[in-house]
């Protein structure tokens, strides 16, 4: 405590420079901590959105997830409705929601385009995923009616010019090669908030999408838990209850979550990089004057017996008090600017091929600011002794004579 007590008071020698070196330090630490708060939100939110829409789990048959279909549904499931009983009675499990994928045409009578269609649960599907889709106009879809209906992407809806109520054909074809085609009612209009998919995107209830197709399969199951946390055992029980399945996490089909992680990796790693030997190069800087204003100082202090270890170790403490200093107030900085984001939301806008925008948050973890700070620290304390090195180790009567 003897040591600290003095690195503060040499440190405070100086106010102008060491608060100009604490300020640079904290600019640094909180532009770090939130470049990382700001890829962590992001992380988070993409994760949530990818388990989200598919299910932490989706099962189906291995060839689904490894070959080209030659028909519709040629890899769909059966039994889906036993397979959905056996897994409800998980205790991690909360939902099983069918899904069918298949394309086709859609046509107005006079215009026919290619579409991506999707067979949902209805009273589930909108249920369990939350407002995973933005409704432009109409309403969702609900449970069986007495007609066939059918949600569009708002892109495809005005290429169709189909407003709510109008008719359309799907055209499809069926798990026997033939061609099918239904007569269906637009209930509503949707945005995925990606442009490119609003103008293929259809959705339609189960029951729709089986008889357009003319097969009782549906294409997987997907499987929602209690939290995220339980995936990885939930898919161990799962895949040994079905031998029979691929079982798959949200984290293998969810390609653009890595995609996007790769990238900010890349980025905020070197963004912090290039932060950190900012920080190091001011402090060492800093302590580089102190050292040669102090030179005859330290030169007294070992004529009257003190070591190169322990003028070594003062040293670090100062540069420790710096770094430390301004790693705590960017902490702090960077806190306030999370938290007034939560209380004051700022919009960014639409990322490219997004139509809508997203709310900037800053997400800070406990563990993330306390290594950033303790990465200061001791990049501070290092470049301290490192640019002290060389003058507690001269001679006595060279540093006395220093001017």
């Amino acid at each position: 405590m003897k040591w600290l007590r003095f690195a503060c008071l040499n440190v405070m020698r100086n106010r102008r420079r060491s608060l100009v070196t604490i300020a640079i330090a904290a600019l640094g630490t909180a532009a770090m901590l939130l470049a990382g708060g700001f890829a962590l939100a992001t992380y988070q939110a993409l994760a949530q959105s990818s388990a989200r829409s598919s299910g932490h789990l989706v099962l189906a048959k291995p060839a689904q997830f490894t070959q080209d279909e030659a028909t519709p549904l040629q890899f769909g499931l059966d039994d889906a409705a036993a397979i959905k009983t056996r897994l409800l009675a998980d205790p991690q499990v909360r939902y099983v929601l069918p899904k069918i994928e298949f394309s086709g045409l859609i046509s107005n009578g006079d215009k026919s385009t290619v579409m991506m269609a999707t067979g949902v649960d209805p009273d589930g599907e909108f249920a369990v995923k939350g407002p995973f889709l933005k409704i432009t106009e109409g309403v969702a879809l609900s449970g069986p009616g007495g007609q066939a209906e059918v949600m569009l992407g708002a892109g495809l809806a005005r290429s169709m010019k189909a407003g709510v109520g109008s008719s359309l054909t799907l055209l499809a074809s069926t798990t026997d090669g033939a061609l099918n085609a239904m007569d269906v009612t637009v209930k509503g209009h949707f945005s995925t908030g990606v442009t490119e998919i609003d103008k293929r995107l259809v959705y339609t209830d189960i029951a729709t999408a089986q008889k357009l197709l003319n097969t009782p399969r549906v294409t997987s199951l997907g499987v929602f838990l209690s939290s995220m946390e339980a995936t990885d055992g939930a898919r161990q029980r799962v895949a040994a209850a079905e031998p029979a399945l691929a079982v798959k996490t949200w984290l293998e089909l969810a390609s653009f979550y890595q995609s996007v992680k790769d990238l900010y990796d890349r980025i905020f790693g070197a963004l912090g990089l290039i932060i950190g030997v900012i920080v190091v190069f001011v402090v060492t800087n800093a302590m580089a004057m102190a050292i040669i204003e102090r030179t005859r100082e330290i030169g007294t202090l070992r004529a009257m017996g003190t070591t190169p270890g322990q003028l070594l170790r003062a040293l670090a403490l100062e540069g420790m008090v710096l770094g430390g200093a301004g790693a705590l107030l960017g902490a702090a900085i960077a806190s306030a600017i999370s938290l007034l984001l939560y209380l004051m939301p700022v919009q960014m806008p639409p990322p490219p091929g997004r139509s809508t925008g997203y709310p900037l948050t800053i997400a800070l973890s406990p563990s993330m600011a306390l290594a950033t700070v303790a990465a200061v620290v001791l990049l501070a304390m290092l470049a301290s002794a490192w640019v002290a090195r060389r003058t507690v180790h001269q001679p006595v009567v060279v540093a006395l004579a220093h001017v």
